[in-house]
C-alpha cells in the first residue's frame, strides 16, 4: 500500500461523514528457525499487511483494522467505523494532535533497516553453532534448542491534520537453551540477543556458552532462610526494576490516579547523580522511531535527571486531561486509540562493576533469574520471585532458588546503586543495580 494510497483512505472517512480520521498501515515479513539436539526442528515464515483506520465525530471516537486493503475493503472498513463512532461514547479528551505539535523535520539517520535478509540456512547455521557451543560446557546434558530470526516491517501514518509518515526498520535475533545435570538434579540456562543489524548480534558461539555457564552454576541451589540482606540485579534483568516507573509515570495512569508516583513529578526519586533517559532517536536502537504513533514530533528526554523525576510520558489525550503537552510517546496497534511507552531506555552508569558491588556489600544475594513480579500500583509495593546466587566476603558462595525479594519502590530507588557493567538488551541499557538491604523471604 502506498503513501497516497494511505492518505486516500483518511479522505474516503472525511466524505463518509468523520470529522477528523487517522489511518495505519503495517506491513511485516519474518523467518525463524529453531534447532534441538543438532537436528532442524521448525521453520516458520510470516507475512502480513493490514490496515487500521480511527475516525473521530466530536469527541465521539472507534477504530477497525483488516486485512483487505483493495479500494473496496477500505471502502467497507471506511462505512464500518463511522457507524461505530456516530455509537460510541464521548470522551472529552479524545482528538488528533494539534498541527503545530506534528514532526516536520524527522530524523533521517537512525539506520533502522538493515538490507541484508538472512536466509533460513543461516540461521540455521547460526542456531547450531550456538547449540553446540552450549553443549559443550561442563555438566551440560541436554538441549533447550536454540532459534535464530529475522524480521522486517513498514509502518505508514497519515491523519486528517495533512500529517504523513513512513518508517522501516528490521530486526534479528539469537538464543539458546541448555539443560545442565548432576545425579538427579537438572537446572536450565538461557541466553539470547535482539538488535536491529544482522551483524550486530553476538557470535553464536558466545550466546550458547553463556546459556551452559548459567545451566551449570545453578546446579547445587539451596534454599534461604527469610532475611534482610543487600540484594544485587544483574543487568541482564536489571530492567524489571526500572519497568514499573515507566508505567508509574504513564500519562493514562497518572491521570487516572493508580500510579504511586502521581504526587511525585519534580521530587527526588534516587540519589542525586542518578539519570535515567528515554532517547527515540538512538541510531539501531530497538526503540527507536523518527516520531511517535500520532505523528508527534519525539525527541531525548531525562526523565530521572539528578535523581529527580522531570517527566510524565505523555500522548495526546492523556496530556489533555492532565492540561500537559504531548511528550512524543503515543504507542498504538492497528485498532484502539493510542497508549504510551518509552522507547531506548538507558541508565547513567556508576563508577563499580558487578564484582565491586558485590565486594562493597560483603555478603548478600546476586539475582539472576526473576519470575512472577507482582506490584501494587497505588503504593509501589514490589515483589519478585526469583534465583541467584549468595555471596559472602564479595564472592560467589553457592547458588540459590525458590526465594521472593520485596520492598516499596519508593525505598528501593532511594537506595538503588548503579553499577558500570551496562550491556545493551534489546531496547534497555541498564547495569547491575544493588539495593543494600531488602527483605527476602525463603524456608
Amino acid at each position: 500500500m502506498s503513501p497516497d494510497q494511505l492518505e486516500d483512505t483518511v479522505g474516503m472517512a472525511l466524505a463518509a461523514g468523520a470529522e477528523a480520521a487517522e489511518a495505519v498501515f503495517a506491513e511485516r515479513q519474518s523467518l525463524s528457525v529453531t534447532v534441538r539436539l543438532g537436528a532442524l526442528e521448525e521453520v516458520e515464515r510470516e507475512e502480513s499487511r493490514d490496515l487500521g483506520l480511527r475516525v473521530l465525530i466530536g469527541r465521539r471516537h472507534a477504530s477497525v483494522s483488516g486485512s483487505d486493503t483493495s479500494p473496496e475493503g477500505r471502502r467497507k472498513l471506511v462505512e464500518r467505523v463511522v457507524a461505530m463512532a456516530r455509537l460510541a461514547a464521548e470522551d472529552p479528551y479524545a482528538g488528533l494532535p494539534s498541527p503545530d505539535r506534528l514532526v516536520k523535520d524527522a530524523p533521517t539517520d537512525l539506520d533502522l533497516f538493515d538490507p541484508v535478509e538472512p536466509t533460513a540456512e543461516t540461521l540455521e547455521a547460526r542456531a547450531l553453532a550456538a547449540e553446540q557451543a552450549a553443549q559443550a560446557m561442563p555438566k551440560v546434558t541436554n538441549s533447550n534448542g536454540a532459534s535464530g530470526s529475522w524480521s522486517s516491517s513498514v509502518w505508514l501514518f497519515a491523519n486528517s491534520e495533512g500529517f504523513s509518515g513512513e518508517q522501516r526498520g528490521t530486526a534479528s535475533s539469537i538464543s539458546a537453551g541448555a539443560i545442565a545435570s548432576e545425579g538427579a538434579e537438572m537446572e536450565q540456562g538461557y541466553e539470547g540477543r535482539s538488535t536491529r543489524w544482522f551483524a550486530d548480534l553476538p557470535a553464536p558461539e558466545t550466546i550458547g556458552a553463556e546459556a551452559g555457564r548459567r545451566a551449570a552454576a545453578s546446579l547445587g541451589a539451596r534454599k534461604l532462610a527469610s532475611m534482610t540482606a543487600p540484594v544485587i540485579f544483574e543487568n541482564r534483568l536489571a530492567g524489571a526494576l526500572i519497568s514499573p516507573l515507566l508505567g508509574a509515570i504513564s500519562g493514562p495512569a497518572v491521570a487516572r490516579g493508580v500510579s504511586f508516583l502521581k504526587e511525585k513529578l519534580g521530587e527526588q526519586l534516587f540519589s542525586p547523580g542518578v539519570t535515567l533517559t528515554d532517547d527515540p532517536h538512538q541510531p539501531r536502537g530497538l526503540g527507536s522511531s523518527a516520531f511517535d504513533d500520532e505523528g508527534v514530533a519525539n525527541r531525548r528526554w531525562d526523565i530521572i535527571a539528578d535523581g529527580v523525576l522531570t517527566t510524565w510520558l505523555l500522548n495526546t489525550s492523556s496530556a489533555r486531561q492532565l492540561g500537559m503537552s504531548s511528550t512524543g510517546h503515543a504507542s498504538r496497534s492497528l485498532a484502539g486509540p493510542p497508549g504510551v511507552s518509552a522507547s531506548n531506555v538507558s541508565l547513567a552508569p556508576g563508577a563499580r562493576d558487578q564484582s565491586e558491588l558485590m565486594a562493597d556489600a560483603g555478603r548478600g544475594l546476586l539475582v539472576t533469574s526473576m519470575f512472577g513480579p507482582s506490584l501494587n500500583a497505588n503504593t509501589g509495593d514490589w515483589s519478585v520471585g526469583c534465583s541467584g546466587l549468595w555471596f559472602e566476603n564479595g564472592e560467589v558462595a553457592y547458588p540459590v532458588t525458590e526465594i521472593t525479594v520485596a520492598g516499596n519502590l519508593l525505598d528501593i530507588y532511594s537506595r538503588m546503586v548503579p553499577g558500570s557493567d551496562l550491556v545493551q538488551r534489546g531496547a534497555s541499557l541498564i547495569p547491575s543495580l544493588m539495593v543494600d538491604a531488602l527483605a527476602i523471604a525463603g524456608k
